[in-house]
């Protein structure tokens, strides 16, 4: 036989073997190249459980949670369509199994999951689960050389079965460290519970009265002077040997607002369906619906869910909201009679804040009412100089209007800069203050990089201010001269990533949330002093008497901190709700009321032993 005759009978042989055994013979002459997709697939668990130990802001983490998801599955799609030397009958399949089973997941998912976005934060969650076992069944096939048909029918398995897996929850956005949250499917929302349980209040048409603010009352968003500060109240700091005392506590519609508390009546805002925005009171006591006045309107992003954002303001026996899509309300505090209405957005010539270029209706109205002088402020984000708009307190027609940029949360409040009083707004433009009479802008510092407040700025003195900056905070000096005002960026400082969280001022020290990290700033030079305490993106009030920090956590713990520019040093805590709690607390006559996007709750605290006094001996 030969030469030529053994070659090709020894390639006839082998293509038998292959055809009886169904394994490719080419295949062991150019082995898989697997360590890459092990590589890219470990590198993105690592970064997904390392992220959190990292300090950023919240619009970065999302970024690069985002971006990396990106980077991921590009490198991960190249390497297979490019680098794996699997067959390219393997590879096509594999990138059609990925496209299609994609679109038929989102055509399949949860409309409840709410759109193109929601899709995405589901996509974007089953991609890691997809490509980990996508590497690991190739792994097998490698070790255990299977056969080419089962091998290609198990990868399909694999790659619709993640894929399909994800149509049988819902995505209920994310919380404050970017995390998913998922519930299955088949299951009730939070709203739909509530819905289910809520009755038409029996009280609807309350006797007529004028409502008055009574010593420890709340009348507004963050307090009297919107600095989160409390006076007059000091508690007992041992819950575990005197406990909280549960008055009340039941489901609500689902928003971001917080509550303020007026003359024994509690005031809040809900979504209750499809077309029902709420603006409710509350027995402060009980807990009992008196009135509900709704609008026909709904707000809901997939990122945080529906309902309004902004907390009612109490003035002159009234009551003024803003809604999720720009419904400004006049009310009666009493009985929920309306006195006047109107669209912010149509007379501001305004766009719903969108909080992200090309993505609208992406954060909604997130300000509270000011009412200062007969004059109802709010943030309408308008062009032509309609930012800031003023109203009537009593008729609701437009006083003035200002120039305070396009997109911004953070609400306008009321402050004393040089013994001159000014409305304090912080938008994506800067920071400014305006007369509250005229409209006329004083004074603005412009932002540096791309900032969209959300917080609060927080006086400093008589003429200073912190306020949040692109990757922390930033103080800001305002002086008054011969020529004028004007006003400076002091220094800028990473030391609290500002972003929902928020912060408080105490002793030249500012205490608050860094990236759900609870930290205490030097305020002299910006830098940080300590940090400790995972509460995750919640809330904190200073009890000024005391002096103590009650903080609200993002799972719904009450903590108490006594400040200290040492070391953290917590006190106790309790759970007071359940839930994801972004909304600010509030404790008004010594009590604590709590509430988030699916319940609220009011709690009596023991207060702290009276001092005793002791005389002095007269000699």
């Amino acid at each position: 036989m030969s030469s030529m005759d053994s070659l090709r009978t020894t390639s006839a042989l082998g293509q038998a073997i292959s055809k009886d055994t169904g394994v490719d013979s080419h295949r062991t002459a150019r082995a898989i190249r697997l360590w890459p997709a092990i590589v890219i697939v470990a590198f993105f668990w690592i970064f997904h459980f390392s992220a959190d130990y990292v300090e950023m802001t919240m619009f970065f983490r999302f970024i690069s949670r985002f971006g990396m998801y990106a980077i991921v599955i590009l490198s991960f799609l190249v390497w297979w369509m490019g680098f794996s030397r699997i067959e390219w009958k393997d590879r096509w399949l594999g990138l059609g199994a990925l496209l299609g089973g994609a679109i038929i997941a989102g055509l399949l998912e949860d409309p409840k999951s709410l759109g193109l976005m929601g899709l995405a934060g589901a996509f974007f969650a089953a991609f890691p689960f997809v490509l980990t076992a996508w590497t690991a069944w190739i792994a097998v096939c490698k070790g255990l050389a299977t056969a080419p048909k089962p091998r290609r029918i198990g990868l399909c398995a694999v790659i619709l079965g993640c894929l399909g897996f994800f149509d049988l929850v819902r995505w209920e956005g994310l919380d404050g460290g970017q995390h998913s949250g998922f519930a299955w499917r088949w299951s009730q929302t939070a709203e739909d519970r509530f819905l289910a349980s809520h009755t038409a209040n029996a009280r609807q048409n309350a006797p007529a009265q004028t409502l008055q603010i009574q010593p420890g009352d709340w009348r507004e968003f963050r307090g009297p002077a919107r600095d989160n500060r409390i006076y007059g109240v000091k508690l007992a700091t041992d819950w575990q040997r005197q406990p909280p005392k549960l008055l009340w506590r039941h489901p609500v519609g689902p928003a971001w607002s917080s509550v303020i508390v007026v003359d024994g009546k509690l005031f809040t805002q809900e979504q209750r369906g499809k077309q029902n925005e709420a603006v409710v009171c509350y027995d402060a006591q009980t807990g009992e619906e008196i009135w509900a006045h709704e609008d026909a309107t709904r707000f809901e992003e997939p990122l945080s869910g529906a309902g309004p954002r902004s907390t009612p303001t109490f003035a002159s026996g009234r009551i003024y909201s803003l809604g999720g899509t720009g419904t400004l309300d006049c009310l009666d505090a009493a009985t929920g009679k309306p006195f006047w209405s109107l669209d912010v957005v149509k007379d501001g010539g305004a766009e719903i804040p969108t909080g992200q270029a090309g993505t609208p209706h992406q954060w909604g109205y997130s300000n509270s009412p000011l009412v200062v002088d007969g004059k109802v402020i709010v943030f309408a984000g308008g062009g032509h100089e309609k930012g800031l708009l003023a109203y009537s307190a009593d008729s609701g027609e437009r006083i003035w209007e200002a120039d305070a940029g396009k997109d911004g949360y953070s609400s306008p409040q009321l402050i004393s800069v040089g013994g001159q009083m000014q409305v304090l707004m912080h938008s994506d433009q800067g920071l400014s203050g305006v007369d509250p009479a005229t409209g006329r802008q004083a004074w603005t510092c412009p932002n540096k990089g791309m900032v969209l407040p959300i917080t609060q700025p927080q006086p400093v003195g008589d003429s200073q201010f912190l306020a949040q900056a692109e990757n922390g905070i930033q103080l800001v000096s305002v002086s008054r001269s011969s020529d004028g005002w004007s006003a400076e960026r002091k220094w800028e400082s990473g030391a609290i990533k500002v972003s929902l969280a928020d912060y408080v001022v105490h002793n030249g020290s500012a205490y608050g949330f860094s990236d759900g990290i609870f930290c205490c700033m030097d305020l002299e030079s910006g830098k940080r002093r300590w940090k400790g305490g995972r509460y995750g993106h919640g809330q904190v009030l200073l009890l000024a008497d005391q002096p103590l920090l009650f903080v609200m956590s993002e799972s719904g713990e009450c903590v108490l901190i006594a400040p200290d520019e040492k070391k953290l040093n917590e006190l106790t805590r309790f759970q007071a709700i359940e839930g994801k709690t972004w909304n600010h607390p509030v404790i008004a006559h010594g009590k604590p009321y709590a509430r988030n996007a699916e319940e609220m709750a009011c709690y009596d605290l023991p207060a702290a032993a009276p001092e005793v006094v002791i005389p002095s001996l007269q000699q």
